[in-house]
């Protein structure tokens, strides 16, 4: 792997798909796959050795100089751990509504332009940049403001939650709260409140983790711990309870064990930011030159007992007793935590951790407001001296509130059993699911900004005519020039799971109107507006909602066809048109869209009709009669090779500015073919030329309808000699 000189602008080049950071638009290489080619421990000790080496040329530019090491040390402890990458954050016994980062109660959904759906609180902390489950943006792109100030709660999804579990909204509720407290520093206030509240629900783990964060507040890291060990013991795969429990270890000074969690909190979740930010500071803290000292050697790391050596900074060479352990072997799951390291990694700093808690809180990438008091030098060293759970036997908070030991290595059962884990059926409502636009059960449900959820198609119609929602009527210029129209994939399962039968039958009413808008001989979509003919270009502009929506059926459908006519003052439209082959669509951030389509076959209208606005038809396929005499057949070859020739004359003859601007229009001039029967609509040099000369439309629309050869070529025969005139005069 290259690596960029100290200094250097140039980052190294990611290796797969970049996770930006929410804050800095910085991108970061994911870790390299298993089976990649990579060895683990070598390839961590040559992003070791450059590393290092990079560092010892001159000062770090930043943390993010080291976001390949930190990559490379998660991709090694996942595979020394036998971890996999979680994209869930919970069990399937946890219910319906479940948060796809936390895996726990969806209070306050929203829904994220890629259509997967967070709880509040993980976005409002701003836990990732990316979604945890595709990796998509959180935020929409260009954005800076958090994802919860964007994305309002889906209203849908809101209702029913307050419909099925509203015991479960109210924790929610009560849960803003207390973060508000912990927020304004009120510690006591929210240990009292959550310590009342366990007494009755000993089983309630977010009530946990704001006990705990007030024990932090206080100072009382002990208890902090085993309240958050509790939390581990029940959910394990929570990748935010070891970050939690690792900014404890941090503030009390156990930075070693610190980054093991850290790095234990992104094996289960890659993408988890503020982890992320505290390996890379922890590193970049670690790694500086001036601790590092000038007798550091690069070839120390390229020892194969790399991991079996102190790791020495400096004058604490005699302090360092103890194994880098960058990888454990022990799994840090449940309430189990490895023996601290009591190297530069330690406590070497720790005086320095308590008396920046303050400053470490506001780089806290989960924004929390903990300002703790500073503390004397000998209430200092007393707390160096506390045990946190570091012993053989790490202590667990039963349900009646006593602590018992658990030895390692000893499983603790597992309830994952919560309370919105079934939804009655007599809550149950078709109408729940019901868009408020076509009054109809959901299909391929999107969910807007504002937090509205409706068709996909009908909020399509919608926004054909005003951009903004068919509700609230905020403006939804940006989520309409994104055109990312995401499904509701929450929202979708439930109604795949709950109404299953109705479902089926909406599906079929949509293939039916499907079948219908495909038909290419009956209710012909019909474009009104000026002359097309076959094999020629026809580009563009469509603005009016109603062929917005012709030309999105006809992608839809898969045909790519519909057909165009002039206007009629009588019947509407022209009896004869051309039949237009859509190429491309270059949508515009307004709704409008450029439409490159080519000229298929003739039709004739035998009936005229209406649909949504735009017109239609049912039309027959208009083809040339083909001669099979032989003598007629001579005679039309001749008269088709002076045509040609004269056409090629009054071309070539052009003003360079008229004949530059057809080019530019139409294309160069087809060549003569040899068969001048082979195709249905005659040769293209024909049907190019009447598209060139500027000839009245109804004298065009009189060719176009001709089914033979001959009179068609007679035609522009009298077209070209009337203009040849005007040339040579």
């Amino acid at each position: 792997m290259a690596f960029s000189p100290v200094g250097s602008e140039v980052s190294p080049e990611p290796s797969g798909s970049p996770s930006e950071e929410a804050d800095g638009e910085r991108e970061l290489p994911p870790p390299p796959r298993p089976g990649e080619g990579l060895v683990a421990g070598s390839r961590l000790k040559e992003v070791m050795g450059a590393s290092l080496s990079s560092l010892c040329l001159g000062p770090l530019a930043g943390p993010q100089r080291l976001g390949t090491l930190m990559d490379c040390l998660v991709l090694n402890y996942r595979l020394r751990q036998g971890l996999g990458r979680s994209r869930d954050g919970g069990d399937e016994t946890q219910g319906p509504l479940r948060c796809c980062g936390c895996g726990r109660f969806l209070g306050e959904p929203v829904t994220v332009p890629c259509g997967h759906t967070y709880c509040r609180r993980c976005l409002r902390r701003e836990l990732r940049a990316r979604c945890r489950r595709c990796r998509g943006r959180l935020l929409p792109a260009g954005s800076t403001s958090p994802a919860a100030a964007l994305l309002r709660t889906s209203v849908v999804l809101n209702q029913l939650a307050e419909k099925w579990f509203p015991g479960e909204c109210e924790r929610v509720r009560t849960g803003n709260r207390l973060e508000e407290l912990l927020a304004q520093g009120r510690f006591r206030e929210v240990l009292a409140v959550t310590s009342q509240a366990l007494r009755a629900d000993s089983g309630d783990l977010m009530l946990r983790i704001y006990r705990a964060e007030s024990y932090v507040g206080l100072q009382e890291y002990k208890t902090a711990i085993e309240d958050l060990n509790f939390v581990i013991s029940k959910m394990p795969n929570w990748p935010e309870v070891y970050f939690r429990k690792g900014k404890v270890l941090q503030d009390s000074g156990y930075v070693g064990d610190a980054l093991q969690l850290f790095l234990q909190c992104l094996a289960l979740d890659e993408d988890f930011l503020p982890a992320k930010l505290e390996v890379e500071k922890t590193l970049c803290d670690v790694l500086s030159p001036e601790k590092l000292g000038e007798s550091l050697k690069e070839s120390v790391w390229n020892s194969p007992h790399i991991r079996n050596k102190p790791f020495i900074l400096g004058s604490e060479v005699a302090k360092s007793h103890c194994d880098l352990q960058l990888c454990p072997e022990q799994s840090l799951g449940g309430s189990e935590v490895p023996e601290p390291v009591s190297g530069s990694l330690n406590r070497a700093q720790s005086d320095h951790a308590l008396n920046s808690t303050k400053d470490l809180a506001k780089e806290d990438g989960l924004k929390r407001v903990s300002s703790e008091p500073l503390l004397s030098g000998q209430e200092k060293g007393a707390l160096l001296k506390r045990k946190l759970s570091f012993s053989e036997q790490d202590t667990v908070v039963c349900e009646d509130g006593r602590n018992k030991h658990k030895k390692q290595g000893d499983s603790i059962k597992r309830d994952m059993t919560l309370p919105f884990g079934t939804v009655p059926g007599d809550l149950i409502d078709v109408s729940d699911f019901e868009c408020s636009l076509c009054m109809r059960l959901f299909f391929k449900p999107v969910t807007t900004p504002c937090g509205h959820t409706f068709c996909k198609g009908c909020l399509e119609r919608c926004l054909d005519h005003a951009p903004q929602c068919p509700l609230c009527k905020e403006s939804l210029k940006e989520y309409l020039a994104s055109r990312k129209y995401s499904i509701t994939e929450l929202l979708e399962e439930l109604i795949m799971k709950y109404l299953s039968d109705e479902l089926h039958e909406r599906k079929r009413i949509h293939a039916e109107e499907t079948a219908e808008h495909s038909n290419l001989t009956k209710n012909v979509p019909m474009f009104v507006c000026t002359m097309a003919y076959p094999t020629v270009p026809c580009p563009l502009h469509v603005f009016e909602p109603r062929y917005r929506l012709m030309i999105r059926r006809s992608m839809e459908t898969g045909t790519k066809q519909f057909g165009m006519c002039i206007s009629d003052p009588q019947n509407g439209f022209a009896d004869y048109g051309c039949m237009l082959q859509i190429r491309n669509v270059h949508f515009l951030p307004d709704g409008r869209s450029v439409v490159d389509t080519v000229g298929g076959n003739r039709f004739r209208v035998l009936r005229r009709g209406m649909k949504d606005g735009y017109c239609t038809a049912d039309i027959e396929y208009l083809e040339d009669v083909k001669v099979t005499d032989e003598e007629e057949l001579k005679k039309l070859r001749e008269l088709h090779n002076f045509v040609y020739g004269q056409a090629c004359s009054w071309f070539q003859n052009l003003r360079n500015k008229f004949r530059t601007q057809i080019l530019q229009h139409f294309g160069p001039m087809p060549s003569r073919e040899e068969n001048i029967q082979a195709m249905p609509n005659g040769p293209a040099w024909c049907w190019w030329l009447l598209a060139v000369l500027p000839v009245d439309p109804r004298y065009q629309l009189s060719v176009l309808s001709m089914m033979s050869l001959k009179d068609r070529l007679i035609k522009i025969q009298h077209i070209l000699t009337y203009f040849s005139r005007d040339q040579s005069k």
